[in-house]
């Protein structure tokens, strides 16, 4: 028997060129997860368009991206600034007219402050970092993906927003709500068209998070200690962020996907009688 997909499921029409013409706008894209990003969107054929505050990472993932093949634009603006946001957008749409992705990548867990040395000044630091950016940046460009009727929003959050996290309280809650944000937006606006799901990572080396430097003596830990056996890269993100955002996951919105090596599942953090504090690396155990 052969089963014919209906006209409103979306055919993979070519498996290597999965985003082929669709703008993709991704910040924090100049490096790290962001650049992974960045390098294979292109790849598959996105028009990206980088949101990067610094300029020397946004020249350098341009030259990289077009040395290959790739069509970017790596634009400076520091996405905690809602200003700043709706003028970026405002850049983005008078030279697309649409954007057919949105990867809110950017987050970090500098400052880290303990909670009870923890001050407003902290919280709001955590807030416009991890939080308040994706709703600016998804507010700024909505309204375009719900006028076109089709669209796709990968926020990036944390593991750490998915369990609990001892080291700092108030990061995890930013991380919690950016993915329970991801949950609603996907309810709301499923009808419309335009699909919300967020990737939740650990264990993923970084510029931001090194888990090389000084834990060389304990490589030999990691295969007993992260369910996968292995350290996490860059790319192991970018590689969900592709799914996400292609329409190999046309059927799919809502959802907060873990890529953390199996972590969530494993447990994740340990208190270390030795360290005197949780740790979530096999150094210090």
């Amino acid at each position: 028997m052969t089963t014919q997909l209906p006209s409103n499921v979306p055919p993979i029409e070519d498996w290597n060129r999965l985003l082929d013409g669709r703008v993709a706008v991704i910040s924090g894209g100049g490096d790290g997860i962001g650049g992974a990003i960045s390098r294979l969107f292109a790849q598959h054929g996105a028009i990206v368009e980088v949101a990067e505050i610094d300029a020397e990472r946004a020249a350098s993932i341009e030259a990289e991206v077009r040395a290959a093949g790739g069509t970017v634009t790596a634009r400076v603006v520091d996405v905690r600034d809602p200003e700043a946001v709706n003028t970026y957008a405002g850049e983005v749409l008078a030279t697309h007219g649409r954007i057919d992705v949105l990867v809110n990548n950017v987050g970090d867990f500098r400052p880290l402050v303990r909670f009870p040395q923890s001050s407003p000044e902290s919280w709001k630091a955590m807030y416009d970092i991890n939080l308040q950016h994706i709703f600016s940046m998804t507010h700024a460009f909505i309204n375009t993906m719900i006028d076109q009727r089709s669209g796709s929003i990968v926020n990036f959050h944390s593991v750490e927003g998915m369990r609990g996290y001892p080291g700092d309280p108030v990061y995890g809650a930013m991380k919690a709500a950016a993915a329970h944000f991801t949950t609603c937006l996907a309810a709301s606006l499923g009808r419309n068209g335009v699909r919300v799901n967020g990737i939740g990572p650990d264990l993923t080396n970084t510029p931001q998070v090194d888990y090389i430097t000084g834990g060389e003596d304990h490589e030999h830990l990691w295969s007993s200690w992260a369910p996968v056996g292995r350290l996490g890269w860059p790319e192991d993100q970018a590689r969900v962020a592709l799914f996400l955002a292609s329409d190999l996951s046309s059927f799919v919105t809502g959802h907060n996907i873990p890529v953390d090596g199996g972590t969530k599942a494993g447990g994740g953090w340990f208190f270390s009688p030795q360290a005197g504090r949780f740790v979530n690396r096999p150094t210090g155990l």
